[in-house]
């Protein structure tokens, strides 16, 4: 078995970025307060080299921010910090996240030279009225442009979109999704808006010009999202803000924060498939649904809200689920039985 590649984050919130988007407050969000110089970059890879098993891939990733917007000069700084330790192998790769608006052959090429193989781009939207209402700065030409721009100079390319925008809907999210689709990322991270205390948002929120956009809002459509990435072959990286104790300590005043959102959408994907199975099922009758191993826990849903919400949708006597060796994913009905029919 291979072994699992370790992440060793490093933040650099709001460093270079030249915009001031509605929703952002990146020191909230990371929980950084600063941004990290090459002390912080070499004492994070030196305090996990300690801790990785032999053998044990890590990648070393700045998170938040635009990394190439910061000026050149600090970029390599940084980058060069890490360089010894992707020479001697102790990291395998490095990866970082910046603005579409922020990446050109020169850029593509100095990051190239110290070892970054993967850079995440910050497309939130590909529809121009939601990305001018979040003030974003940059156009969804930029986004393509850049995309393949770093498809074609051979670096990994992860997308980032986000639900939930100023003036966005379910149908501008689902037009984004099919734009970044047709990019063919490696990649994609999807996060719904959370409502972060010290934003322009917060205070649209406050004033009453902007409807937040719930934890439920956002499961029911990332349950639709999920599937076209999925059906695309894309990996979704990560559904939703990574907790952190600001967070959920209130810095999140509303909107789709939840430590476990991945989790509930995931469950509710399973709870849609096993509709459908169920459509026409005897009023009374007791059911019992097989998944994947390890799966039954996004069957049944968080306090069981799956099983109680399908058995009274469908009126059944009982509904239980198993493990099989189904693929991942799929969810089949393994038998009926009616003999408690009304």
């Amino acid at each position: 078995m291979t072994p699992k590649r370790v992440i060793i984050p490093v933040f650099v919130p709001h460093a270079g970025c030249p915009n001031d988007c509605v929703f952002c407050n990146q020191r909230r969000i990371s929980g950084a307060l600063r941004p990290a110089n090459e002390k912080d970059v070499r004492e994070a890879i030196e305090s996990a080299r300690g801790k990785l098993r032999p053998g044990t891939p890590a990648e070393l990733a700045f998170y938040g921010g635009s990394f190439t917007a910061i000026p050149s000069g600090e970029q390599e700084s940084l980058l060069r910090a890490a360089l010894p330790f992707v020479r001697s192998g102790e990291i395998s790769s490095i990866r970082l996240s910046t603005r579409p608006d922020c990446v050109d052959e020169e850029t593509a090429e100095r990051l190239r030279s110290f070892g970054v193989t993967t850079v995440e781009l910050g497309a939130q939207s590909m529809c121009p009225e939601v990305l001018e209402a979040s003030n974003r700065g940059h156009t969804p030409d930029d986004t393509r442009r850049a995309a393949n721009l770093l498809k074609k100079e051979g670096f990994s390319l992860v997308l980032q979109m986000m639900t939930g925008l100023p003036e966005d809907t379910p149908e501008r999210s689902k037009y984004t999704a099919r734009e970044l689709i047709a990019l063919a990322p490696d990649g994609v991270r999807i996060y719904p808006t959370v409502i972060v205390r010290d934003t322009e948002l917060y205070d649209m929120w406050k004033r009453g010009e902007y409807r937040e956009h719930t934890v439920r809002d956002a499961v029911e459509l990332c349950a639709e999202l999920v599937p076209m990435f999925s059906s695309a072959g894309i990996p979704i990286i990560r559904l939703g803000l990574n907790p952190t104790d600001d967070l959920s300590g209130g810095e999140a005043a509303a909107g789709a924060y939840h430590p476990a959102f991945g989790e509930l959408v995931y469950s509710e994907i399973y709870r849609r498939k096993a509709a459908a199975l169920l459509e026409g099922t005897a009023p009374g009758s007791d059911v019992v649904l097989g998944v994947a191993k390890g799966r039954i826990p996004l069957m049944v849903g968080q306090k069981r809200i799956n099983i109680t919400s399908l058995a009274g949708q469908f009126g059944l006597g009982s509904l239980k689920v198993r493990e099989t060796d189904l693929p991942d994913g799929d969810v089949r009905v393994l038998s009926i039985d009616k003999s408690r029919e009304i």
